[in-house]
């Protein structure tokens, strides 16, 4: 799908609005979908689907293949009569901004609830298909009995609970599964709920020609129900802590790097198993998406290692990855696979010939392109059309506010590359990479919408004010469609 002329646009689906408080899988989604199909957009592209955990994060949750139950669309649960009809969620607090820590309760309870009502339902064919769900889903069960636990725990990170049940064993970890049921079922429910609903919003798009590119985190959180139950995957000590972390060196984004905090693989005992649970995890991405951006791609060539204790990312190295091999397995079990590798950062002639080797296009940034003359690799005259290019990712400031951030020096060497008087210089870069040679441009929502940075998705290295930007429909001008539809066919991305 990449190999053509496409146009798409960046946007999480907890942005979308609603009355929820938070976007969900349900009549916005749709609508959402519709619109793409009216401006003549053929990619729709979401953040991690993942339950966040650390810092309402989609980078950082509670499993690498659970959806996150915030997603599912209580509305339809109405429908289908797990909750009451008349039923009004009392979530609705916010519907410009998502507040998560009033969210989560309120949302979870009232999911809970459904639950409840579901299971202790006379069998239908909707109870036959919800153990169907169970019976098939592999990690399902490991996940959910994660996530009972921690309720009982009060949250508390799977290394701060009873040492039989941190570091459990067989014996454990069926007792807590029979003593746990009611909840690890709640677990299941919500789990099937964001899965199907999904799936259905999923054939939706297919119906409007609608790709959906997905992300994959190249790492997973400490505190997750994939290292509690895989420790030997990770780079841990006999009592399950870190030995290292992952993060990035200083960069554009801080000057002190960016300290995640994940745990690093253990790759050699990985590649042992055939790199397993690694092909499971990209099996689980392609039911779920049709393409998959890799994020953090350099980091299968050698990833920045830093010790255990450190404040900052500083003191780190680079430690070497798996590289060809890896990619070779997940190629030899899956088939070629169409995937994008997120290779923004500190790349080596080494993490471009591992992209190549793959085959996979690379991205290509242009709030990044104005910092050092016409070599510039971010520059449309230095693209190939085996690029994704944006204006700028979830991690970047919208491109209204980073012009107004620039200095007046930078600003006019922007508007001489791009011959602008600058009154629409948002206009203008999407301009260039819509008429670029690169066959994809992901654009986000916020750009095309010509918003400040007040509509910024995510700053880099900050633990606050993160992921909680909502569009309203009002934003959408009334000639939005036809205004886009004429750029995509102009520039041949019509498909």
């Amino acid at each position: 799908m990449l190999n053509k002329r496409h146009c798409g646009i960046l946007l999480h689906p907890t942005s979308l609005p609603g009355a929820e408080g938070i976007g969900t899988l349900g009549d916005d989604a749709w609508r959402f979908v519709n619109f793409l199909g009216g401006s003549g957009i053929s990619i729709w592209q979401v953040l991690p689907l993942t339950p966040p955990a650390a810092g309402n994060s989609p980078y950082s949750a509670f499993s690498a293949f659970a959806g996150n139950p915030l997603l599912i669309d209580l509305e339809h649960l109405v429908r289908e009569g797990d909750l009451p009809v008349g039923f009004t969620p009392e979530t609705a607090i916010d519907e410009e901004n998502i507040d998560f820590g009033r969210l989560l309760d309120s949302k979870l309870k009232i999911l809970h609830k459904a639950a409840t009502t579901f299971l202790e339902a006379p069998k239908t064919v909707r109870m036959q298909e919800f153990w169907h769900f169970c019976d098939t889903t592999e990690w399902l069960h490991d996940y959910a009995l994660f996530m009972a636990l921690k309720r009982r725990y009060k949250g508390k990170i799977w290394q701060h609970w009873p040492a039989d049940i941190a570091l459990i064993t067989p014996e454990m970890y069926e007792k807590a599964s029979l003593e746990l049921g009611p909840e690890i079922g709640a677990q299941k429910y919500m789990q099937w709920q964001f899965h199907r609903q999904w799936q259905n919003l999923k054939k939706h798009a297919a119906g409007h020609g609608i790709t959906i590119i997905g992300d994959l985190p190249i790492f997973v959180a400490y505190d997750s129900a994939d290292v509690w139950r895989n420790r030997e995957l990770f780079l841990l000590d006999t009592k399950g802590n870190p030995t290292v972390m992952a993060g990035v060196p200083p960069d554009y984004f801080s000057e002190t790097g960016q300290l995640w905090g994940n745990p690093l693989y253990d790759w050699k005992n990985m590649e042992i198993s055939g790199y397993a649970w690694w092909i499971k995890r990209f099996k689980q991405m392609f039911e779920l998406f049709d393409c998959v951006r890799v994020d953090h791609f350099r980091g299968f060539e050698a990833a920045w290692q830093v010790p255990a204790g450190e404040r900052t990312a500083v003191k780190g190295t680079w430690v070497k990855g798996p590289g060809e091999l890896f990619f070779d397995a997940v190629s030899a079990a899956l088939g070629t696979l169409p995937i994008i590798a997120e290779d923004l950062g500190v790349i080596t002639p080494e993490v471009e010939a591992l992209r190549d080797h793959c085959g996979y296009p690379g991205m290509k940034i242009l709030q990044f392109a104005f910092d050092s003359g016409p070599s510039n690799p971010y520059l449309p005259h230095n693209f190939e059309k085996n690029y994704v290019v944006y204006t700028g990712t979830h991690d970047n400031d919208t491109t209204l506010g980073w012009y107004h951030s620039l200095n007046p020096a930078a600003r006019k060497q922007v508007l001489d590359y791009l011959a602008s008087d600058g009154q629409d210089i948002v206009g203008d870069l999407i301009r260039v990479a819509l008429m670029s040679v690169a066959n994809t441009v992901i654009l986000p929502l916020q750009d095309l919408l010509r918003l400040p940075s007040e509509a910024r998705m995510n700053t880099p290295g900050t633990a606050t004010g993160n992921w909680g930007w909502r569009f309203s429909w009002s934003m959408i001008s009334r000639n939005f469609n036809i205004n886009m539809a004429e750029k995509v066919e102009l520039y041949g991305r019509r498909q």
